[in-house]
């Protein structure tokens, strides 16, 4: 792995001096961006194996970077967003732009290390799949330390659409919640009555337990 070199772009110190450590203790060859505007500098004369990108920064953001790479053709390396208010809208968002990966902070040292090196073994982003003629986007989500692919078909009506969506968002909570559907109400923020009845409208899969466990 000592050939292999990793661009970090965050706009905080303590992040990216961690994960310089971590990265250099591993034997990659670390680069570190504080803004876009580094990282646009950096990849402009060089092209890193793949990039860590933070989501949220002042004055231009990792997501339009991202845009900015795919736009003039520079996304020829494999991006990782980390956001430490990360949402499934947001990694939907970031995996349909072009990024292979979503970490959400804070990131576990081995689910870091295993991201980055099954991210090298796999290379550059690929193009969505197309499945029985209609396109559907490929994305994969940080839950419970298990990696679970999705598609999301986009030639669909927006009712449709929208609908696998919400399935799939309230699919993606339910999971991190372990099934408990009082906590994901409290997280969505809706009444947990009402959220039973979207859950079976949509189909999706739980468990009623006794009393929600208590909470």
């Amino acid at each position: 792995m000592a050939n292999k070199q990793i661009l970090v772009v965050d706009d905080e110190i303590g992040i990216r001096e961690l994960l310089s450590e971590i990265l250099f203790d591993e034997g990659y060859q670390v680069h570190l961006a504080e803004n876009a505007a580094q990282a646009r500098d950096f990849r402009n004369e060089r092209e890193p194996d793949m990039v860590l990108l933070d989501i949220w920064m002042p004055e231009v953001d990792g997501i339009t970077l991202l845009r900015e790479w795919v736009e003039q053709d520079l996304l020829t390396m494999p991006v990782v967003m980390m956001s430490g208010h990360g949402t499934i809208e947001t990694a939907v968002e970031a995996t349909r732009i072009g990024a292979v990966d979503f970490l959400e902070k804070p990131i576990a040292l081995q689910k870091l290390l295993g991201t980055i090196a099954k991210t090298l073994r796999d290379g550059a982003p690929k193009p969505p799949i197309q499945q029985t003629g209609e396109a559907s986007q490929k994305i994969t989500l940080n839950i419970d330390g298990q990696i679970l692919p999705f598609s999301l078909p986009l030639d669909l009506p927006l009712r449709e659409a929208r609908e696998h969506f919400d399935a799939l968002y309230f699919d993606y909570h339910l999971r991190k919640e372990t099934g408990n559907v009082s906590r994901v109400a409290d997280k969505v923020g809706l009444e947990r009555t009402h959220l039973y009845r979207k859950l079976k409208q949509l189909g999706v899969k739980f468990v009623k337990k006794c009393a929600e466990d208590k909470q």
